[in-house]
């Protein structure tokens, strides 16, 4: 059954750059960061979130509804910009649910912060280069096949997008574009990273999908290593787009992670 759970659009303007925010549901904070490829308008998984928490879902800054910054050159200058819309709200004790590229962002939100958020969820987060294998080039394949290299199961991505419009493969162009511009040497990961998520105090799940073509379970190791205590799940029959594929599974994690005392 479809949720009737209504969600409220607004858009906030900070660096001189509208970004859009998406947000419904109540109580604690949950911000959600979205994948590289963008995000549908609305998705399971942000409505299974927000039956227990006030979820906030941006379009990153030069993606999707937001407007794109011409001055915006690192990952880094991205998770200033939502340290900034948290403060800009009022947003207190929040927890950041990055997926995939939003995992990357969100971590160097808590490395800028390590004392500021209650909990960390990363779902396959780029950001650390893998000890054994490569985060896959979205360079030399097409605009389609990137997005179905995220799925273990084409038909959760024809479920999802459907027959692919022009004007996705259009917003596809523009968030390769974007990747490439902020995240490209090194190629979406930092050199610095892992050093600096040793001061994060928030508690920590990562989350990968066990058939993840995108980023190598090998970087989940790292960034177990990296952030003090962090703990590691594995999504059984999933791809790299976890809260696309699993909505209710990731949902799940995430809900009994970010309630926890």
């Amino acid at each position: 059954m479809p949720s009737t759970l209504a969600w409220a659009g607004t858009t906030v303007t900070l660096a001189g750059v509208k970004t859009h925010l998406s947000r419904a549901g109540s109580g604690p904070a949950l911000l959600v960061l979205h994948h590289d490829i963008g995000t549908p308008e609305r998705l399971p998984f942000y409505d299974l979130l927000a039956e227990r928490f006030t979820v906030l879902v941006p379009h990153h800054p030069g993606w999707g509804r937001s407007e794109r910054p011409a001055w915006m050159r690192s990952v880094r200058d991205m998770a200033a910009i939502y340290q900034w819309l948290l403060a800009e709200l009022g947003a207190t004790n929040v927890s950041l649910v990055g997926l995939g590229f939003g995992g990357w962002v969100a971590a160097e939100m808590a490395s800028l912060a390590p004392r500021d958020f209650r909990r960390l969820v990363l779902a396959a987060p780029m950001g650390i280069k893998p000890p054994e294998g490569d985060i896959l080039d979205q360079a030399i394949i097409s605009y389609v096949a990137y997005p179905q290299a995220g799925f273990h199961d084409q038909e959760n991505f024809r479920r999802v997008f459907g027959e692919v419009s022009t004007d996705q493969l259009e917003a596809w162009d523009i968030a390769r574009e974007m990747c490439f511009r902020i995240a490209w040497k090194p190629y979406m990961y930092s050199q610095t990273l892992p050093y600096l998520l040793g001061g994060v105090r928030a508690g920590a799940l990562l989350v990968w999908g066990d058939d993840d073509k995108i980023v190598p379970r090998s970087a989940g190791e790292a960034y177990r290593r990296a952030l003090p205590g962090a703990r590691l799940e594995v999504v059984p029959e999933c791809g790299h787009f976890i809260d696309m594929e699993r909505p209710e599974a990731l949902a799940r994690l995430v809900a009994d992670f970010a309630a926890a005392d």
